[in-house]
């Protein structure tokens, strides 16, 4: 199985956006490594759109890399990024021109390709701008997953269609390997709330091989670069990249990692959070809610080692204490058992409660448990 976990990586979009280039990409994947990301379980440095000139080659119609922003070509840059033990990633689009108006893949899939795989594309990102009227975004998808397939190398298909046309009921058809669920994510807490419980009805679509992707991480902008707008503070990138995890979804990073603070970096390389994101089953969150205030958000999340892990999540501008009854999750009085829960972001001993706890938590915030049965 070429992706049996959700992908995890970086991508230029968010911070950088057209701004690329090779020392970006070299310097970037250098302080990925520093920053311990590597080691815990980042893999994907992905270029995304606006690497190509504006035009394709006029003898061979092949893209052709920016020789501005990427004078040593690709291939140049796969191979350093692989020298480093990682995997290289890169953008194309299923429409004629890509969001950033340079050539897309539309009627060249199995040339554009078969290019990728030489250059050592471990990973690509295929957006849909641009698509033609009258042709089915289905029917792009299937093109590329079967271009792909043909190129002679193994690429990671994530197809970014940004949830149109019902796409978790037809995805894992062509081929894709992750797919965009939502629009575009923006570093603000809105945004990213927004995204989230917009797709707590379809998290059960999402499965080893292809996993629902809910966009790049804002965890760490700050309200710097591309995406940045007010951004947000420590409390709602710990929401974030909590939610992402019980979602099962890719973590792909969007802040500039050569300037990630210690905070960031504690928070996208906590084990037990990457833990529950990486659970070989992937099995959806139960989802529950505060009986009269459904800004207070309660998920619930089978683990294959027979744990549990549990996130409350407050949505509201002000902190609150939230009632969690077991019951509600499959665990009732008359089991016999009590559950034991481990305060993974904030530490501590581990606590056994029996039907029913308590949680209190911040504005914005949210606290997040693994918990295990306990015999009476």
């Amino acid at each position: 199985m070429l992706v049996h976990r959700p992908p995890m990586g970086w991508n230029t979009w968010n911070t950088f956006g057209w701004e690329i280039s090779d020392s970006l990409i070299r310097e970037s994947t250098e302080a990925f490594i520093a920053l311990g990301l590597k080691d815990a379980g980042y893999q994907y440095i992905v270029i995304d759109d606006c690497w190509s000139k504006k035009l394709r080659d006029p003898e061979t119609d092949c893209l052709v890399p920016d020789p501005d922003k990427f004078p040593h070509g690709m291939k140049s840059v796969s191979d350093f990024v692989h020298e480093k033990g990682l995997k290289f990633g890169m953008y194309s689009c299923a429409g004629q021109r890509t969001c950033g108006d340079h050539p897309g893949s539309f009627d060249h899939e199995f040339l554009d390709a078969k290019t990728f795989a030489s250059w050592g594309v471990d990973f690509l990102k295929y957006d849909f701008c641009y698509k033609p009227h009258g042709i089915e975004g289905e029917l792009l998808y299937r093109r590329m997953g079967m271009a792909l397939r043909a190129s002679g190398r193994d690429i990671l298909f994530s197809a970014c269609n940004w949830g149109s046309d019902n796409v978790w009921q037809w995805i894992r058809s062509t081929g894709a390997h992750m797919y965009r669920s939502t629009g575009d994510i923006f570093d603000n807490p809105e945004s990213y709330r927004r995204i989230a419980v917009s797709q707590l009805d379809k998290l059960g679509a999402s499965a080893p091989q292809c996993f629902n992707d809910v966009d790049m991480l804002t965890v760490g902008m700050y309200g710097k670069g591309l995406v940045g707008s007010e951004g947000c503070n420590d409390a709602d990138y710990r929401s974030q990249f909590s939610l992402w995890c019980m979602f099962s979804a890719p973590l792909m990073l969007g802040c500039d990692i050569r300037k990630m603070n210690e905070e960031t970096r504690k928070l996208v390389t906590n084990p037990d959070l990457i833990r529950i994101n990486q659970d070989q089953e992937a099995r959806p969150p139960i989802i529950g809610h505060h009986p009269w205030n459904d800004k207070l958000l309660i998920l619930f999340k089978h683990l294959d080692d027979g744990t549990y892990a549990l996130g409350v999540f407050n949505m509201e501008e002000k902190e609150a204490e939230v009632g969690v009854t077991f019951s509600d999750y499959g665990l009732p009085a008359s089991a016999g058992y009590d559950l034991a829960v481990r305060d993974i972001l904030n530490g501590g001993e581990e606590e056994t409660h029996r039907e029913y706890m308590r949680v209190k938590v911040g504005n914005h915030d949210c606290r997040m448990f693994i918990a295990r049965l306990v015999k009476r």
